[in-house]
């Protein structure tokens, strides 16, 4: 058992982290840069789907209160991360955090977890992209084949101009005279996933300002929104009031609505905070790692966690909470203010924002692999750096295409859950670990230090575990399964191949 416990030595992490050449990440990102890598994976799906989601389903007007206990939650994990950023400039986030202070077999768990945060999240965020592009697409009558637009087997009706799902049609109307397709792969998903893919092959620093670019467009459409719904609602007050009456809904009985629904709504809307962590994972390619990397995390966390809860606020006032279980609720919102071209503003900063959400997520998971490669707990083509663009482009290339099939033809409804438990527990594993370092190296140098430990880090994981507690059990059930084939994949390759498993002298987790 001690043998699965060997730490990676804070000598070796220091040693790769000074290494420079071809055959390593180029360190090219600065401060602003970690920041609006953070924000543009944080503003996205969150604002522009689950914020509506979670009001119609878990929390009415008090998602608001959902967003606050979900940033409370991030915080804490937030000054963790960043304590260990700036201790450990490695690629890798919570996995190489794990891997030097819980030690190898932990390392492997949260590595390979970090696949259902990013990766799968991904594929997730592509079908959302897709259905956002395609619905601007025909708004201007332009139509892709219908079948080439959705998932195997779903059902699309051509309801006012539009393709659109059949179970989203509105109550009361009869889809029996309506043209029907049944659809057979999205295409679009597969496109929006390979164009991703091939600027984060290109180079870190192009995919860093095609990404500081985005940020800034759809920060500013999310700062129209807020203007224009706020001005609206300060203008009738009355709307607010019948939409934020009662603002806390009475409970249906099922832990849904009540304060019960604030954590559920907090656990299912934490999709929208997993950006943040992705910073993490870019620590060998910034300038001054021990500087930039706390500001690039806890700034984009703060700018983020102030915009979903304006976001949230100002929507459930605009319209009744139980209207927003839309795939675009904050186009609901905006046309509830009488501006024609606002539907349009929204969907247009939809597709902008999704798309640099895929760009982190798959960033970041390809930073993952190319540190588990490197410690020799994967196969040596996913550190393979390509001699012109220093990234990890055979990866990237793998993951690019494993999240481009999975929303081609997979339906995935629960998928936004299953990257919840992952990120939270991600979350968990770097609050402990700080709390361990401190520990058993209590003089080290710190850059940043995480205040009040243990106190921070053990409110950290269990705000982390309590949100866990609030997911489904089928949730539970796939990221088990998901674990058990990664040890699979550990005993069989992983312990035999580790470059800690061979040091002459191992250092093994107290």
């Amino acid at each position: 058992m001690s043998r699965l416990l060997r730490i990676k030595p804070m000598s070796m992490l220091s040693q790769e982290a000074g290494e420079q050449g071809e055959h390593t990440l180029k360190r090219s990102l600065g401060a602003l840069n970690l920041i609006t890598l953070g924000i543009g994976a944080v503003i996205g799906a969150g604002i522009f789907v689950l914020t509506g989601q979670a009001a119609a389903k878990y929390a009415g007007p008090a998602v608001a209160l959902s967003f606050v206990l979900a940033g409370i939650t991030c915080a804490f994990a937030g000054l963790c991360y960043a304590e260990f950023a700036s201790i450990i400039p490695i690629a890798g986030s919570a996995y190489t955090y794990g891997y030097a202070t819980l030690g190898e077999l932990v390392a492997w768990i949260i590595g390979w977890d970090l696949v259902l945060e990013y990766a799968f999240g991904a594929a997730t965020v592509a079908s959302g992209w897709s259905g956002y592009f395609n619905s601007l697409l025909q708004q201007y009558h332009i139509y892709i084949p219908p079948q080439l637009t959705t998932t195997t087997g779903n059902v699309l009706v051509f309801y006012k101009e539009q393709w659109t799902p059949l179970m989203t049609l509105p109550p009361g109307i009869d889809a029996t005279g309506l043209p029907h397709v049944t659809g057979i792969c999205n295409l679009i998903a597969v496109a929006i996933v390979m164009v991703i893919t091939t600027i984060l092959v290109v180079g870190i620093k192009e995919s860093a300002n095609f990404n500081s670019a985005i940020v800034i467009v759809k920060l500013g459409i999310v700062g129209v929104f807020l203007a224009i719904g706020g001005y609206f609602l300060f203008r009738h007050p009355e709307v607010a009031k019948a939409n934020w009456h009662p603002f806390i809904p009475p409970s249906d009985g099922h832990g849904n609505f009540g304060w019960g629904g604030i954590p559920r709504g907090a656990a299912r809307i934490f999709f929208a905070y997993i950006g943040f962590d992705a910073v993490s994972t870019a620590a060998q390619e910034a300038k001054k790692p021990q500087r930039d990397m706390p500001i690039g995390i806890l700034g984009s966390l703060a700018v983020c966690t102030v915009l979903y809860i304006l976001v949230s606020t100002v929507l459930t006032g605009l319209v009744p909470y139980s209207t927003l279980n839309v795939g675009a609720p904050v186009a609901v919102g905006i046309d509830a203010t009488g501006i024609s071209w606002g539907a349009t503003m929204v969907k247009v900063g939809a597709v902008f924002g999704l798309a640099t959400v895929m760009l982190v997520m798959l960033l970041g998971q390809s930073r993952v692999f190319y540190s588990m490669s490197k410690d020799g707990l994967l196969w040596k083509w996913a550190s393979a750096i390509h001699p012109r663009f220093r990234t990890p482009w055979i990866t990237t290339i793998v993951f690019g295409v494993f999240a481009a099939v999975m929303p081609a033809f997979l339906p995935i409804d629960n998928l936004a859950d299953l990257v919840n438990i992952g990120t939270l527990l991600a979350f968990t594993i770097v609050c402990a670990g700080v709390w361990i370092l401190r520990v058993r190296h209590p003089k080290m140098h710190r850059p940043f230090k995480t205040p009040l430990v243990p106190l921070v880090p053990i409110l950290g994981i269990l705000s982390a575990g309590y949100l866990m507690t609030q997911l489904a059990f089928i949730t539970w059930a796939v990221m088990i399964g998901w674990l058990l084939l990664g040890l699979v994949v550990y005993f069989g390759y992983s312990l035999k191949h580790s470059k800690v498993q061979n040091l002459p002298q191992a250092v093994e987790a107290d």
